[in-house]
């Protein structure tokens, strides 16, 4: 989740707002995939129609047999953190435009795509033994860069939200003082830490970094006033804004756009190959493009996927 990417009565309320009935952040072409046909507020995407992409038997070849070997992709996934991957209405199906891209890869592949719910910063450690891969809305960090490879897919910055009219005065510009909400494991909670050292260092008030394990409980905290403001991916915010209807808004501009990757077990050049030739090929055949669309996520396309990129701080 960028440098970067809804529980009580208030919870049971806002997690039927932001999960059962989801509203897509953009509109979806029915000609181009298998979403429910509406389009705005109320209506959410159902999965991308991969079954007219091809296995590329060159590509898949590329395969280790560790993987190949059972005929599945297993993928580690925080299935909390909307439009990228969250559950869809029966609580138990992962969708989202990272969840579609992972079918899509997987069919490319010859393989069957098992995307496995865990907490985000239980994946990266867990690849190569749990799981394949990792794709999780991942920025593409030094620190994380020397416990996997990576493979690039989107691109994101970071962005606060407030409650509507922003009651506290959060100034972005200056969070010294208040209470915020971020998810652990994320680059955003490591920001959030440093902005925090920044205030006390010129003997401001302290940042209280409030830190959940799901994208929707940070959600729920700033909606509930638990917390003052949030900071997430700005898709994940710009959704979560949408969700909630008239109750949060942005605060500031959109900050440190970065890459976000496919985590793969550090040194596996053979796996770096087949999945970075496989969204490769996804982008330049348009089916890359589609997902994105249908979620609303255009913005974030990228031309090339590369492979083990410069990685920021």
């Amino acid at each position: 989740m960028t440098l970067g990417k809804i529980k009580g009565i208030a919870s049971a309320m806002l997690s039927g707002a932001l999960i059962v009935a989801m509203a897509g952040c953009g509109t979806t072409d029915s000609s181009e995939s298998s979403a429910s046909g509406t389009s705005g507020a109320g209506a959410t995407p159902s999965a991308y129609d991969v079954s007219g992409i091809s296995k590329d038997d060159s590509i898949a070849s590329l395969v280790p047999s560790y993987i190949a070997k059972d005929g599945k992709l297993t993928v580690g996934m925080d299935t909390s953190y909307a439009p990228a991957e969250f559950l869809d209405s029966d609580g138990k199906t992962p969708i989202g435009y990272d969840v579609d891209l992972v079918n899509a890869i997987s069919k490319v592949l010859g393989l069957t795509p098992d995307p496995q719910t865990a907490t985000f910063d239980s994946i990266i450690p867990s690849i190569g033994t749990k799981y394949d891969i990792g794709v999780s809305s991942f920025t593409v960090t030094k620190e994380r860069s020397e416990a996997v490879d990576f493979v690039t897919y989107f691109k994101a910055g970071m962005t606060y939200a407030v409650q509507k009219g922003n009651p506290q005065k959060v100034d972005a510009t200056d969070l010294c003082g208040i209470k915020l909400g971020v998810q652990t494991g994320t680059t955003e909670e490591e920001e959030a830490n440093s902005a925090n050292k920044a205030c006390t260092d010129k003997g401001k008030d302290a940042i209280d970094v409030q830190s959940y394990k799901q994208q929707t409980d940070v959600t729920t905290a700033l909606v509930t006033g638990k917390v003052d403001a949030l900071y997430a991916d700005s898709p994940v915010t710009g959704y979560a804004i949408e969700q909630t209807g008239d109750k949060l808004q942005k605060l500031g501009e959109d900050q440190g756009v970065a890459p976000q990757a496919v985590a793969i077990k550090k040194g596996d050049s053979a796996t770096d190959q087949a999945i970075q030739q496989a969204i490769q090929k996804l982008i330049d055949d348009g089916t890359y493009t589609k997902i994105l669309k249908a979620w609303g996520a255009q913005s974030g396309a990228i031309e090339k996927a590369e492979i083990n990129p410069t990685a920021s701080e």
